[in-house]
């Protein structure tokens, strides 16, 4: 005759019938499973993924899907640095896989973190090994702004502020088209929000563009918020650089000369001189050939 240990004074007596021992073991394991000792094992992991995706605002809801496709009876959820126990749920078969899902909602930015699922067996106190860390961000996206003007001159100052009412460690900014990584600046609490400054100074033609930003937790350094809306920054214009010309003393004070005149006479000169020149050749031409004509008489 074997006995099933229950929580109280007397043991659970095990009877011959096959319908009695089935009611007995599960009234004693149904109060087994209510505190299980949490000790996690080396048997082959589960994988942990997230519904609808590990970004989400407050306020909304998520779903963590904690699978294998060993014939685990039981699962527990557990985040990294809480300390809370890990919640438990039985298993439920779906395609062939068992598993579990953990829902969390609606959610604040405390339920951001590090999650892992373990599998276990119900006449077992040990788990599985730990399944692949998952991070949540919660977080709503943050505003990006431009200081003064979006528009602005080349060579003027401006900055972009990207900034959120909640908490985030980092923001990060980027420029669209651009190949290079993102801006990254560490936020200051200021006014009741979390915000970065990014100056651009002095701003060219360069800059232009469109800019987004995102938010980051140390807690969670692989995700990133949702992006800001785009701001567009327009540069127009074209700088203008005024070069100084090289002067002697004199030629700064003095105005230049004006040589209209000079060269009007130069001119006049110098056509009368072909005209006199013309006539001349003319004379000699006509003189010569007159004196062939008397020779040939």
């Amino acid at each position: 005759q074997f006995l099933w240990f229950c929580p109280s004074v007397q043991p659970c007596p095990v009877g011959s019938s096959a319908m009695t021992i089935t009611f007995m073991v599960l009234l004693c394991l149904g109060e087994f499973l209510e505190e299980p000792p949490f000790l996690p094992g080396v048997s082959r992991k589960p994988s942990l993924s997230v519904l609808p995706g590990p970004v989400v605002a407050p306020g909304q809801s998520l779903t963590l899907q904690c699978r294998s496709d060993v014939s685990y009876d039981r699962f527990a959820l557990s985040k990294e640095g809480a300390g809370d126990p890990p919640q438990y749920l039985a298993r439920q078969l779906q395609e062939g896989l068992s598993g579990a899902d953990f829902a969390l909602g609606p959610v604040r930015p405390s339920h951001g973190g590090r999650y892992t699922c373990y599998g276990g067996h119900t006449l077992s106190s040990k788990w599985s090994a730990p399944s692949d860390l998952l991070d949540i961000l919660v977080g709503p996206a943050p505003t990006l702004s431009a200081w003064p003007s979006p528009t602005v001159a080349p060579g003027e100052n401006v900055t972009l502020r990207c900034q959120s009412p909640s908490l985030f460690d980092a923001f990060l900014l980027s420029k669209e088209g651009e190949a290079g990584p993102p801006l990254h600046l560490r936020s200051q609490h200021q006014d009741g929000v979390f915000q970065a400054n990014f100056p651009l100074r002095p701003a060219t033609l360069d800059h232009g563009g469109t800019y987004r930003c995102y938010g980051s937790l140390g807690s969670t350094p692989f995700l990133l918020s949702h992006p800001s809306d785009p701001l567009e920054l327009v540069v127009t214009g074209a700088a203008v650089t005024l070069t100084p010309s090289v002067q002697t003393p004199d030629s700064t004070s003095a105005p230049l000369p004006d040589h209209t005149l000079e060269n009007l006479i130069r001119m006049g000169l110098s056509t009368l001189v072909l005209v006199a020149l013309a006539v001349w050749v003319f004379q000699a031409w006509h003189s010569q050939r007159g004196s062939h004509g008397e020779t040939e008489r």
